[in-house]
């Protein structure tokens, strides 16, 4: 039986997976955009059917979110509903000031924050917040940069001798490539967390059960929560986020299609592996981090440090702001008598 509570949760939830969509389509285009080897329609057209591709395979990341970070008696639907709201806002908030922040830890610490509020620290999983997310919002952007640092040290190994216009040429052809494995490890990563944390709501209302998976209790993932997620993830981004493409595809360095595609692949991989383990990181660090690298390789001058520290702070506070975010909410849906 769906309540009324549940209805609002699932929508709110959606609502965020479209502003997560918008909002991070910088991080799949962004380069292909700037590099001008795409009209940006087009590219937002193909980032949204791969991001909808990506969001079908594999379930490990809404496995995480959804049995991994907060205990999920504790979850209520109310929580969930404060956690959505207030990772929602801070993506708001971000995107008005062109800011590449997490949609991923605005959500992860909305949903912890909301359930501290409910029922204290303790019901936070805080050796899967360690494991599962601080490490690998440090480790997944170095990862990016350290990896799109080597591949575009090798590529300007190989291709010394080689005509600049030959060079553009291959490396704009493999630049879609790229962009399109982005957006499918896109969809793969970031549309898991909004299917997550539905399921947790459905959880809550009774809808579902746990099952045991590899000799742990996790809420399953209805086939509709995959679909609805997986489409409404598209839409978003088909809607396209252009200030901060702005920020990612110009701002940082300035892009050649050969730096496009080493920090797109870079990107790509780490996001991919990720995926693979069930840590939900964020696409946005990790791409940004991938440029950092491309541009390192080239040389240290050649990236806008001041734009680079920006975007570290606005990495830094998300979680907690985001937590603060998600427990004010709480305290408001109760104070208005939304409980569940």
């Amino acid at each position: 039986m769906l309540s009324a509570l549940l209805i609002l949760v699932v929508t709110f939830s959606l609502i965020f997976d479209f502003v997560n969509g918008f909002h991070d389509t910088a991080n799949s285009i962004a380069t292909v955009v700037s590099t001008r080897v795409m009209p940006p329609f087009v590219a937002c057209l193909m980032s949204a059917v791969l991001n909808f591709a990506g969001a079908l395979i594999a379930t490990n990341v809404a496995s995480t979110i959804s049995s991994g970070i907060v205990d999920t008696h504790a979850a209520t639907q109310t929580v969930v509903l404060a956690a959505v709201i207030g990772a929602i806002a801070w993506n708001l908030i971000t995107w008005a000031y062109g800011i590449p922040s997490s949609s991923s830890h605005a959500l992860i610490g909305g949903l912890l924050g909301g359930a501290i509020a409910n029922a204290g620290f303790a019901t936070a999983k805080w050796k899967g917040v360690l494991d599962k997310v601080i490490i690998p919002l440090v480790v997944s952007p170095v990862a990016g940069m350290i990896f799109a640092f080597i591949l575009m040290t090798l590529i300007t190994y190989f291709f010394a001798h080689s005509k600049t216009h030959k060079v553009g040429t291959v490396f704009r052809r493999l630049q879609v490539f790229s962009a399109a494995l982005m957006s499918f490890s896109h969809g793969q990563n970031d549309a898991q967390k909004t299917m997550g944390i539905i399921a947790l709501a459905l959880f809550a209302n009774g809808n579902i059960k746990q099952v045991m998976e590899h000799g742990k209790p996790t809420v399953p993932i209805p086939l509709w929560v995959m679909l609805a997620c997986a489409t409404v993830m598209g839409l978003g981004t088909a809607a396209g986020g252009w200030r901060i493409i702005k920020t990612v595809g110009s701002k940082i360095i300035r892009l050649e299609p050969v730096n496009g595609f080493a920090a797109e692949t870079a990107g790509a991989a780490v996001i991919l592996a990720a995926s693979r383990f069930g840590a939900p990181v964020s696409t946005t660090h990790v791409i940004s981090g991938s440029i950092f690298g491309v541009g390192a390789a080239k040389r240290l001058s050649a990236v806008r440090w001041n734009v680079a520290f920006q975007m570290i702070s606005a990495w830094v506070i998300t979680l907690p702001v985001s937590a603060l975010f998600g427990a004010v909410t709480f305290y408001l849906l109760t104070l208005c008598g939304i409980r569940g």
